[in-house]
């Protein structure tokens, strides 16, 4: 639901990131949190293995395979792997969001 102050998007559930961390670690993930400043862009980046993303607080923009997507917080986004892709922090805030990699 949006926030009528800043116009960000806010989470109808509060995210605990112990549970997120649990939860992908079932599924055979990592879960780490990452932290952006304002205008941060990681670009071009590449893996071997499948990647999770979820933001946690601010705004994001994801792009890979031919698409530009801003999920909403608490939502999770799955990178496959040797995909090349872009995530850039698009608020006026600083942008908190978890990763993960797959481990098994």
């Amino acid at each position: 639901m949006p926030n009528a102050a800043n116009g960000e998007t806010v989470p109808a559930r509060t995210i605990r990131v112990e549970d997120v961390r649990r939860q992908w670690a079932e599924r055979g993930f990592s879960c780490d949190v990452w932290v952006d400043a304002p205008g941060q862009e990681w670009r071009d980046f590449l893996h071997a293995v499948d990647e999770l993303v979820m933001p946690l607080e601010g705004q994001i923009e994801l792009e890979f395979s031919g698409q530009s997507i801003r999920p909403p917080l608490g939502e999770e986004v799955l990178i496959p792997a040797r995909t090349r892709h872009t995530v850039r922090n698009i608020g006026g805030t600083v942008a908190r969001w978890l990763y993960g990699y797959r481990v098994r």
